[in-house]
């Protein structure tokens, strides 16, 4: 199966615009790193000793591609065809080495002397350190000092994978501030790469990102024909910055017969302890970029809640964005107990434990799939390993002790 990169689609004729969103909102130390990392992306991405490279890791290191995965039990329950992309049986356990392997063999050709990253939940990070390793080039993760309390496990993973792990201790001690001071490390050291998780910040990230991710699109789009010999009705994803959600999403914009969910991270109530961005907030500049944003009633950047830590941003890739206004996709915030629910459900009816964050994909899937007798795919992002010790007793005794 050809698993070569598909070319964005939805990007305005701007370089790094979706529509109105995007762009690159940066102090001035950052224009020259921006400037060089577009020209070296945009000059290797459709070069083919590029891409034969990338795709042999994908392949060879990583295991692509990732099987799509019929979830009867699941799908009997539910009233609808229910498939799983397997992004969980990955290399690292999720979608993000996808991002981290392009990005790296980027890194190498522009002569890069260490990698610096962000990370919430962890995944990003150990992809990131994954990378590194494989390599041998030193890597420093900034990572929220509540995140790495609620997510030790790749903590230890990153340690083990020789990475240095830097809490972020400003703020809400979670994924934005681990940006900020990411970004920060990145301005002051412009020698260093930095190798951003998620589609969002300064353009040309956006994307990068997405184009990296666009595998998981592709191979989707394939296997569902191969399996069932037509378009599915409807795609979803869980949505935190939105890389998991656009790599797959990328394999059928262009098809308007396709229904398109992200399920946002709803956490347990209103603003301001949700991290649901497109559903309850407002456009604005977060971050490097032109997006909606959680916002205060001083129409400032505010804080954001969710049970899952790489949900737990209150920014959004600009490409979500664009296609919310647009109407192409529809997003919706997916509580706490919501997830939780799903997160059991999954692994007690098909023997699979999701990561927390893909749970909410699934809870969405399973409230709107109810009785429909449709044909649909969930991106599972990735595995559960990281949440299995995690305290959710709380929310397991509301309904299932």
């Amino acid at each position: 199966m050809d698993v070569r990169p598909l070319t964005e689609l939805y990007t305005d004729i701007r370089p790094g615009y979706y529509g109105e969103y995007g762009g690159a909102y940066v102090p001035p130390a950052l224009n020259e790193n921006l400037a060089r990392l577009a020209e070296a992306f945009f000059r290797y991405k459709d070069d083919k000793e590029f891409q034969d490279e990338f795709i042999h890791y994908l392949k060879k290191y990583v295991g692509r591609p990732s099987p799509l995965y019929f979830a009867a039990n699941l799908s009997r329950k539910v009233g609808s065809r229910i498939y799983l992309k397997r992004e969980d049986l990955n290399h690292t356990g999720a979608h993000k080495i996808n991002n981290t392997i392009g990005q790296v063999l980027l890194a190498r050709r522009m002569g890069a002397k260490e990698i610096i990253a962000e990370t919430g939940a962890g995944q990003h990070g150990v992809a990131t350190a994954t990378a590194a390793a494989l390599f041998g080039i030193p890597c420093k993760v900034f990572m929220g000092a509540v995140d790495i309390e609620r997510q030790s496990a790749n903590v230890s993973r990153m340690k083990l994978l020789n990475a240095e792990v830097i809490p972020a201790t400003s703020g809400t001690q979670t994924l934005a501030d681990a940006v900020n001071e990411a970004l920060g490390y990145f301005i002051e050291h412009p020698d260093s790469f930095y190798m951003l998780g998620s589609q969002v910040g300064p353009h040309p990230y956006p994307n990068l990102v997405g184009y990296f991710q666009s595998v998981i699109g592709q191979e989707a789009r394939n296997q569902i024909f191969e399996a069932e010999g037509r378009l599915p009705d409807s795609i979803f994803a869980c949505v935190g910055g939105g890389s998991n959600a656009i790599g797959l999403f990328q394999g059928f914009l262009r098809d308007n017969s396709v229904q398109i969910f992200g399920a946002e991270g709803g956490g347990e109530g209103e603003v301001p302890r949700t991290a649901a961005t497109l559903s309850k907030g407002k456009a604005g500049v977060f971050q490097g970029t032109y997006s909606y944003c959680l916002m205060n009633e001083k129409d400032e950047p505010s804080t954001s809640y969710s049970i899952a830590a790489g949900l737990d941003y209150p920014g959004i890739s600009p490409q979500h964005a664009f296609l919310k206004d647009s109407h192409r996709a529809t997003y919706y915030p997916v509580s706490d107990q919501e997830a939780v629910d799903a997160y059991i459900t999954l692994s007690r009816m098909e023997g699979i434990i999701p990561a927390i964050e893909s749970a909410h994909a699934i809870a969405l899937a399973m409230k709107l799939l109810k009785d429909k007798n449709q044909l649909a795919i969930v991106n599972l992002s990735g595995r559960g390993d990281k949440d299995v010790e995690r305290k959710l007793e709380n929310f397991i005794y509301k309904k299932f002790v």
